[in-house]
């Protein structure tokens, strides 16, 4: 943690997020733009396919990519989309509940306190929370859509989400083109929606960024996009967004003079509790997470019961088709038999005729005549 400095003639008036929580109140703060990164979701337990204690990363090793990235670069895809559905298919939302972190971003909207959330995530556990999309610039897509490569045409979500979670490509239904989640690669361009949102940051009265390393661009450089006299503070595990040059990043060790910098380091959820708590905000926020949960694993039960009823209806379908069949060859079976039945039956009366017939000439009594004949032979 950067040695905490006073000020007597600066925004804040020392770098704490202590002096945060206060300037938010004094100043009655209403504009505050989040933006977060990959750290908001890693208590949600979304691994990083990067890291080698991962199962994930094992899993990608038997595609033999030439590095870990190229899973999200758009010219190998093209080439090769097994990769990434693998990638997709563990990382697919309905898998992971939502942090304090993402709930702690629904309670500055319902403080009436949020102008924007611009995130680098792409798992949409922002949206899970309740969050009124307006307020999410996913600067790097998410699975919440789908398009086609070539055609650009919209993908149904859940033949996409099916596709998926099977192991399978889902390929375009007008001209079977490949489908891509509308996640934004390594080689394309970003959302139109960033562009059309990034003059927010010339309105925002505080900025908070949490959980990202600022590696990326131009994610990274949108700390420099708000006025000199915004405070802005970073929730991260490490410092991140420090740069030589003073024209640009953070400087937490105030030698600018503009007093207005302050890093807390630790985990993201960590950096919300305090900071929730300075506020007075911490049963709120307790409860937002709490009940957030149990509302999604309500629908996540209700979904899979339902899930599991269609598959038993299906299986009792496929039985009642088994024993209808059955049936079917019984009742054909015996309608043979019935038949042969009553052919056999239909000869019975012919053949006892005849047998009455023969009985009758051996009986038959022997005239005179017949027995001249007899003995002139």
């Amino acid at each position: 943690m950067p040695k905490a400095r006073q000020s007597k003639k600066g925004i804040l008036k020392s770098s704490s997020i202590e002096a945060i929580a206060e300037y938010i109140q004094e100043k009655n703060v209403k504009n505050i733009i989040v933006m977060s990164g990959a750290g908001i979701s890693t208590a949600a337990g979304i691994p990083d396919f990067r890291s080698k204690d991962t199962g994930l990363y094992h899993n990608l090793q038997k595609f033999d990519l030439p590095y870990a990235e190229a899973v999200f670069d758009i010219e190998y895809f093209l080439e090769k989309p097994e990769p990434f559905y693998a990638l997709a298919k563990e990382l697919y939302p309905g898998k992971f509940l939502p942090t304090k972190t993402h709930y702690f971003i629904q309670l500055l909207q319902k403080k009436g306190v949020l102008l924007r959330n611009f995130t680098q995530n792409i798992d949409t556990l922002e949206r899970m929370t309740g969050l009124d999309q307006d307020y999410i610039i996913e600067a790097h897509g998410s699975f919440a859509t789908a398009s086609c490569v070539e055609c650009d045409t919209k993908a149904d979500s859940e033949m996409v989400r099916l596709h998926t979670l099977d192991g399978k490509v889902p390929h375009c239904e007008e001209c079977n083109q490949l489908i891509k989640p509308d996640i934004t690669f390594f080689g394309e361009n970003l959302p139109k929606r960033f562009f059309e949102n990034l003059h927010d940051f010339e309105a925002a009265d505080l900025l908070i960024i949490i959980g990202t390393s600022l590696q990326v661009q131009p994610f990274a450089s949108l700390i420099d996009d708000v006025p000199p006299h915004v405070p802005r503070l970073l929730i991260n595990k490490e410092l991140a967004g420090v740069h030589k040059s003073r024209s640009s990043g953070f400087d937490f060790e105030w030698k600018s003079g503009l007093d207005r910098d302050v890093a807390y380091l630790g985990t993201c959820d960590e950096g919300v509790d305090k900071l929730a708590a300075l506020l007075g905000w911490d049963k709120d926020l307790e409860n937002l997470h709490t009940k957030g949960h149990e509302k999604l694993k309500a629908i996540w039960k209700a979904e899979q019961e339902a899930k599991d009823l269609a598959e038993d209806k299906e299986k009792e379908d496929v039985v009642d088709q088994k024993d209808d069949k059955e049936v079917d060859d019984l009742a054909e079976e015996l309608d043979k038999l019935t038949t042969e039945n009553a052919q056999e039956k239909a000869k019975e009366p012919d053949e006892l005729e005849q047998t009455l017939e023969k009985k009758r000439e051996f009986r038959k009594p022997v005239t005179r005549s017949d027995t001249k004949k007899t003995e002139q032979h």
